[in-house]
């Protein structure tokens, strides 16, 4: 490709609502324009990019047995209603009427639909397993757009789903996507981790995410580096303390708090470890008795909310008592609460709950509580995991210390077991005659996501630094002068016209620019090999080569220019 026959837009500098690297850069690269809050045009240089990684995941689902299928972006409500999700949805589920007044929705997924199709179309065992996948348009009415393609409201998604006649074959469909999904990420060039995740919204018994590793990265992956275990923050399980609770070595006392109402306030005020505390998080119930529950962690750790939300008691979904319910139950003002003389169901985290001698809320404002144990001075809680793991806690696997890192998810695999089959009533006859539910499962990649995760993955102050597999073009030709130089333009031609026979997806940047300004572009737009041709280096029968994440450029023989690029090609 030429660039004077193509259309090269970039920025000196990004709009000032632009979040994060990733959207500045696309923006500053000329690769999307904003339409609307969470809505971008894909401009040429975005979308020769967002087409390779299209093509990729292509290549990999038909690899995997996968059969393409296109769903249509408008769903009717009838088939949302079947499964409940119209109403469970929420606000992200954008809803409208047609002309003759019937419901629809723009499809952010596609669950009903195509089990819709397996139940119309998949009658037999015999025609079992499949898996249809599609890569189209979807559409989330996100509160908050924000992140550029990162957390847009229009996206591209690659989603798949799998059709068997056991629960044992659906497994087996789970690890060929999730196998294929390896494939897919490793071809791409990008540094991830596949992690254990909750199932979310989506349902279902078995899930992996796959995070793009960045700093920027939303979501904490925790894993143990002396072995594989990794999970979602949200998923990891924090293992009980191998300590058991030790006695009581102190009487509970009343201490008057006055303005205290954090953690931090309390052990500044009482001079104590943060670890003698216990923090008081109430939430909604779903009992008889209209109590809310009681979930104590200490101090020092945070409520993990994903686990809180499965405990038994607790309302669905998860939702913080209002300020009256608690004064209600409670006798206090948040910021003095704790499980002395309360009469609702108690949650402790396992590590409260072997602590002795605790520091607690005293169910009076502006009182706390000092030397409370469990099986004295309260009833023994229900003992439960519900805080996130932090750095240095043993790994569920046993094998060394947990870390954590960032991560940015592109992708996530479900198993979904007959959730859908069975509110939909879809079944197959068996080798018996007999109807049975699909075992299902479900795999979808954020295709336009993954853009701006490898981006945040690979930049630098000067611009994006793609890989080889994802870059808009592979090699640019800067020509300085090429107008004024025939040597010049001769030689960029050249390797231009042999390059591009040997099937090397380069750009001749032929614009009449400053040096200055093709250099920069190239730098931005973040071609991964760039040869520079001038007068002064033919005049001494060399070329510039630099790799994009090279510091210096690297002289060649203008002879053996087109043999080095292929040879860092790996061709």
């Amino acid at each position: 490709m030429r660039a004077s026959q193509f259309f090269i837009s970039t920025l000196k500098e990004a709009p000032g609502d632009a979040d994060i690297v990733s959207q500045k850069l696309m923006l500053r690269a000329g690769m999307i324009r904003k339409v609307a809050a969470g809505v971008y045009t894909w401009m040429p240089m975005g979308l020769r990019t967002l087409r390779k990684v299209e093509a990729i995941v292509r290549e990999e689902m038909d690899r995997a047995g996968a059969i393409e299928v296109t769903m249509p972006v408008v769903q009717p409500a009838v088939l949302w209603q079947e499964t409940g999700r119209w109403d469970k949805m929420g606000d992200e589920l954008l809803r409208f009427k047609d002309r003759h007044d019937r419901d629809f929705v723009i499809q952010p997924t596609s669950e009903e639909v195509v089990t819709d199709i397996a139940r119309g179309e998949l009658k037999s065992y015999r025609q079992l397993p499949k898996n249809f996948y599609q890569i189209q348009t979807k559409f989330r009415d996100e509160r908050r757009p924000r992140f550029g393609v990162m957390r847009g409201r229009e996206f591209t998604m690659k989603d798949a789903y799998s059709f068997d006649r056991s629960a044992e074959a659906a497994g087996q469909s789970y690890d060929n996507m999730f196998a294929a999904y390896r494939r897919i990420f490793d071809r791409m060039g990008l540094t991830y981790r596949a992690v254990a995740a909750d199932t979310g919204a989506i349902g279902g018994d078995r899930s992996h995410e796959f995070q793009v590793i960045a700093d920027t990265g939303e979501d904490a992956i925790v894993y143990c580096p002396a072995s594989d275990y990794a999970a979602n923050i949200e998923l990891a399980e924090a293992v009980a303390p191998a300590h058991a609770r030790p006695a009581p070595g102190a009487a509970m006392q009343k201490v008057s708090t006055p303005g205290v109402k954090t953690i931090a306030d309390l052990v500044a005020f009482l001079d104590c470890p943060v670890e003698q505390t216990v923090k008081a998080v109430v939430v909604e119930g779903d009992g008889e008795d209209g109590l809310p529950v009681l979930l104590l962690v200490r101090g020092d750790h945070e409520l993990n909310e994903v686990k809180a939300g499965k405990l038994a008691g607790v309302a669905s979904p998860l939702a913080f008592a209002t300020p009256d319910s608690i004064v209600a139950a409670f006798g206090a003002n948040p910021g003095s609460l704790g499980p002395v003389g309360f009469k609702g169901k108690v949650y402790a985290d396992r590590t409260v709950a072997v602590m002795a001698d605790m520091v607690t809320g005293g169910n009076e404002d502006d009182v706390h509580l000092t030397g409370v144990n469990f099986g004295r001075d309260c009833p023994e809680p229900v003992v439960v995991d519900i805080r996130n793991v932090v750095v240095g806690d043993m790994s569920p696997d046993g094998q060394g210390e947990l870390a954590i890192q960032r991560g940015i998810e592109v992708g996530h695999v479900f198993y979904l077991g007959t959730k859908y089959s069975q509110e939909m009533n879809a079944t197959f006859l068996d080798d018996d005659g007999k109807p049975k539910f699909f075992e299902m499962g479900c795999y979808g990649i954020g295709v336009s996501r993954i853009l701006g995760a490898a981006i945040e993955q690979n930049f630098d102050e000067r611009g994006i630094i793609w890989t080889d597999a994802l870059a808009p073009f592979t090699v640019v030709i800067v020509p300085m002068g090429m107008a004024r130089s025939e040597a010049v333009r001769e030689a960029a031609e050249g390797l231009y016209t042999t390059l591009k026979a040997q099937g090397v997806d380069v750009l001749l940047d032929d614009r009449e620019e400053r040096p200055g300004v093709l250099l920069a572009d190239s730098e931005l737009i973040g071609y991964p090999h760039r040869v520079v041709i001038g007068d002064r280096g033919l005049k001494e029968g060399k070329v510039e080569y630099r790799h994009r994440r090279d510091e210096a450029s690297t002289d060649v023989a203008a002879a053996d220019i087109a043999a080095f690029v292929l040879g860092k090609l790996g061709r």
